[in-house]
């Protein structure tokens, strides 16, 4: 190397080895400083540290106070609950000690009674033994003859009063008698003849013209007899101009007839095969308006998840009367006021709605179910899954089986309600107070009759007798022969009870 180059180099190296010294020196400054700001980082954690623990220490010492103070306050009230469980204890204690005292008293003293009442009851045989042999010994009689003799003289004072009972239990037998035969014909005509009225088992379609009976006879009458013998009905044709009655018991086949021989009217032919035709329509649209009928009255009465032929039998009572009041009305109306009592007794509403809506379902029922209309009506419920509180009250609304929940009870008062209230019958009042007359008169011609009164809408009729003209068993016969004058003379919805009262005087005189 020459001594130029060398000469270039030196500064640079020197220049080099000040840098390097200048960063060692920068470094070590760098490494104090650092260490001194550690030391304090360090110092400052381990204060903060200390302050910490002396907190939590005195956060733990004030808990670990408060738990001991309210185990303090627990244990004095435990111990203030066992001391006067203690009094109460020993109270208990001492009282039952008394009562055994007193027990063993009282027991003492009955035996001492005992002894005493055993002691007398000897006496008293005694003395009875003694009686009884004085007595045999003065009237010359035993004791069984004796017995006799006064068991003879009861029998002959009590005999007056035994024929009187006799006759008031042979009558009570008898008007039950008669009022279970009532009810069975009743329920028997309800199924069988629809209606008892002669205007309600027929319906009048007006025809447009005389021509179309000829058309609705037909060719030697062949129309007529498809018609009849397709729709289970039967047509009167006669001299009245320009209608034609359809006449039948049953009032859905009724109503099928009436659709089928209007549309047949408007259509204009007439023949066995637009016939059958006609009544297929007719009765799916009678079907149709009968289930529309059903939902009317659930919705009427907020009543839901009902059985779809339920349903359907709910809607046919919409073609039944029963005394010219609508048997599906009539229905809707006892469901409101079975739900009305039984929200006044705080029983359960629903199933009050559902038995005195469904109350009379079995008269819409087919011949071919046995039985009553309740009877009926509560054996279909029961197969269609209706609880058995509503079936109980359906089937024992007529009291032919025993009730079994207070349902049964809201719905016959509620079944009375609605067929007795003024109008349900739509029966105006001339004839009503017409039929109170005529039932009282008809009492008081009667030879022997008082007075007479009709009560209860004319449902009874309470006769007062002449007790010196009529005895006991003159006034049975004549209440018999009054019952058959109001049944031979008198017409009048459902039944009459008939009440005969005569005066009872007993006279006796002592000598």
């Amino acid at each position: 190397m020459r001594v130029t180059d060398f000469n270039i180099l030196l500064p640079f190296v020197a220049g080099m080895l000040v840098a390097i010294l200048f960063v060692w020196l920068f470094f070590r400054r760098w490494l104090k400083l650092s260490r001194q700001g550690l030391a304090k980082e360090m110092e400052l954690a381990r204060q903060k540290a200390d302050v910490s623990a002396a907190q939590v220490i005195a956060n733990a010492e004030h808990k670990a106070a408060q738990i001991l103070q309210n185990a303090e306050k627990e244990a004095s009230r435990k111990q203030l609950e066992v001391e006067m469980l203690q009094r109460e204890f020993y109270r208990s204690e001492a009282t039952l000690q008394q009562q055994q005292e007193t027990l063993a008293k009282e027991q003492a003293e009955l035996k001492e009674r005992s002894k005493s009442l055993d002691s007398e009851r000897d006496k008293l045989e005694v003395l009875t033994r003694d009686y009884l042999k004085r007595i045999e010994d003065v009237s010359k009689l035993s004791c069984e003859q004796v017995k006799q003799s006064l068991l003879e003289e009861v029998s002959r004072e009590c005999e007056d009063e035994i024929r009187d009972y006799r006759s008031q239990m042979i009558c009570k037998g008898e008007s039950e008698v008669q009022a279970e035969a009532r009810k069975i014909l009743i329920a028997t005509m309800q199924r069988i003849s629809t209606y008892p009225q002669h205007d309600t088992n027929a319906t009048i379609v007006q025809l447009p013209g005389e021509d179309m009976k000829g058309r609705i006879i037909g060719r030697e009458g062949r129309n007529i007899k498809s018609f009849e013998s397709t729709t289970g009905t039967t047509l009167l044709i006669d001299e009245t101009p320009d209608s034609v009655l359809i006449s039948c018991f049953d009032p859905v086949r009724r109503e099928i007839a009436k659709v089928a021989l209007e549309y047949l009217i408007r259509d204009g032919r007439i023949h066995p095969a637009s016939i059958e035709e006609a009544v297929e329509r007719a009765t799916g649209e009678v079907k149709s308006s009968v289930t529309g009928f059903g939902s009317e009255a659930l919705r009427r009465v907020r009543l839901n998840h009902v059985h779809p032929e339920i349903v359907a039998l709910l809607g046919k009572l919409r073609y039944r009367l029963s005394n010219n009041q609508n048997s599906l009305d009539h229905s809707i109306e006892v469901a409101n006021l079975c739900a009305l009592l039984a929200a006044e007794l705080r029983l359960e509403i629903e199933p009050a709605k559902r038995a005195g809506l469904f109350h009379d379902i079995g008269k819409s029922l087919e011949d071919e179910y046995e039985g009553s209309h309740a009877v009926a009506g509560a054996n279909v419920l029961k197969r269609l899954g209706e609880s058995t509180v509503v079936v109980n009250a359906v089937a024992a609304h007529h009291e032919e089986i025993p009730e079994e929940s207070p349902y049964a009870a809201l719905v016959k008062i509620a079944d009375t309600i609605s067929a007795v209230r003024p109008g349900a019958r739509a029966e105006s009042i001339d004839s009503y107070i017409q039929r109170v007359r005529n039932l009282e008169e008809l009492a008081c011609s009667m030879d022997g009759v008082q007075e007479a009164y009709a009560i209860q809408a004319g449902r009874e009729i309470r006769v007062i007798v002449k007790p010196d003209e009529l005895d006991d068993t003159g006034t049975r016969q004549m209440a018999r022969a009054l019952r058959r004058k109001i049944e031979d003379e008198l017409q009048y919805p459902g039944t009459i009870k008939i009440t005969v009262i005569r005066e009872c005087r007993v006279v006796e005189q002592a000598r």
